[in-house]
């Protein structure tokens, strides 16, 4: 977790919620401090241009990354953040593509059980698929933690937004990568 300062993208400066972060960070034994975790990591300064473009400059944020993904430490981590965001205010987020490189038709196949687990809240399950089946999503864990996280925050079901594959946007349907959005609500 990068717990103070400011992340620039083309839209502007954002700043980290420091009170908030020092106040998961004392709550969790898991999280360290470390901004140099962050220097290869991509996925949260993909997702920040978004939240500028819907809310400007008025949010704050906490950047996290995981290396380690397994259930036990996602369901710790969730715990830890349902926590410490009960009486908060906030948006989580959790930043994954699917399958990698795969027939559009396995692709859909795959992608289809861990959209399922995500969707009814179920991190075990999610992360059994991507184990037994060899699915390539690179962010399950993320995932799970959040699952977790919204759960303890009062979450009761998921809602698919979207489902595409880079087949969609390029027409090569023999190699493709999977995405979707999920919107978790109480």
């Amino acid at each position: 977790m990068m717990d103070k300062g400011e992340w620039e993208t083309p839209l502007g400066r954002v700043k980290i919620d420091e009170k908030l972060a020092e106040k998961i960070f004392k709550a969790s034994g898991l999280i360290d401090i470390d901004e140099d975790a962050h220097r290869s990591e991509h996925s949260i300064e993909v997702q920040l241009p978004f939240l500028q473009y819907i809310y400007g400059s008025g949010f704050k944020f906490i950047p996290i990354c995981m290396g380690i993904q397994d259930l036990e430490l996602s369901r710790k981590l969730g715990a830890d953040l349902g926590t410490g965001l009960k009486d908060v205010n906030a948006v989580l987020i959790a930043s994954s593509d699917l399958s990698h490189y795969v027939p559009q038709a396995t692709a859909a196949e795959l992608d289809k059980l861990v959209i399922n687990a995500a969707l009814s809240l179920n991190e075990e399950k999610l992360q059994s698929y991507v184990l037994s089946e060899g699915i390539t999503m690179c962010g399950y864990g993320p995932v799970s933690t959040i699952l977790v996280a919204s759960k303890i925050l009062g979450a009761r079901e998921g809602e698919l937004l979207s489902y595409k594959t880079s087949g969609d946007i390029t027409g090569d349907y023999s190699a493709v990568v999977g995405y979707s959005a999920i919107a978790i609500s109480r």
